[in-house]
């Protein structure tokens, strides 16, 4: 099936088929950017050979003046990145200009604005949008199933509803590295071809780690998804 987005642990759930991009939504602040399911995602997508890219949404939040430095993170490992607000309307007519002639699903955490921001887009549309709760940071559900709308010719967007977590379906542990984009140059010179990147000798992705060559929080991430994988679950 081409293009379809899968998660599940021991059972295959089919987000989406045929997608052409999937847009990665994660707010800078309240709930708070999210850059381990922001990873999480992006194998789900680079293991099913969907485009990726990232949104970084509520730029008008970002008091501590970090959005550059984590958009030159993922620019810098060739992800498209978007900067947005829907209060100061930052980046919105970069982002819809980027949807023209595909089929674009748009996934994240609850409460970081993926409906505000389609919303934005396209008024028309009209989604419920809720509110973040002050005492957890965590949005409220309002999309409740994943929803396709045809916006313009041959233009459709897939608005789903917000999650905590996501675990990538099918992927054994040898094979997770192949799906950090990052680990390319080094996982062929690994000593050993079943080399999974944790406590073997001869590895050269923890060697890049070490020389600063694959950044740690990268690296944390697949680690972090590595154990959530068990041993037996595909055979």
């Amino acid at each position: 099936m081409r293009g379809s987005l899968k998660r599940g642990e021991r059972i295959e759930q089919i987000i989406a088929a045929n997608l052409d991009s999937i847009y990665i939504v994660s707010s800078i602040n309240f709930p708070k950017f999210n850059n381990r399911f922001i990873d999480r995602v992006i194998v789900a997508a680079e293991s099913s050979h969907i485009d990726v890219k990232i949104v970084i949404n509520k730029s008008d939040l970002d008091e501590k003046n970090i959005i550059k430095d984590w958009e030159l993170f993922y620019s810098n490992l060739g992800y498209k990145v978007f900067v947005t607000s829907t209060l100061s309307k930052t980046g919105i007519e970069q982002l819809k200009s980027s949807l023209h002639g595909k089929i674009n699903l748009f996934w994240g955490q609850s409460g970081v604005g993926k409906s505000s921001l389609l919303n934005a887009m396209y008024p028309e549309l009209n989604f419920a949008v809720g509110e973040v709760s002050e005492a957890s940071s965590r949005g409220r559900h309002t999309t409740v199933t994943g929803i396709m709308k045809l916006v313009e010719e041959n233009t459709y967007i897939i608005d789903t509803p917000g999650i905590r977590e996501i675990d990538p379906y099918g992927i054994k542990k040898e094979d997770l590295g192949h799906y950090f984009v990052e680990f390319s140059d080094y996982i062929h010179q690994c000593k050993f071809n079943t080399c999974i990147h944790e406590h073997e000798p001869g590895c050269a992705v923890v060697k890049a780690v070490e020389e600063g060559k694959i950044s740690i929080e990268r690296y944390e991430s697949y680690l972090n998804l590595l154990n959530t994988i068990e041993e037996d679950m595909f055979f």
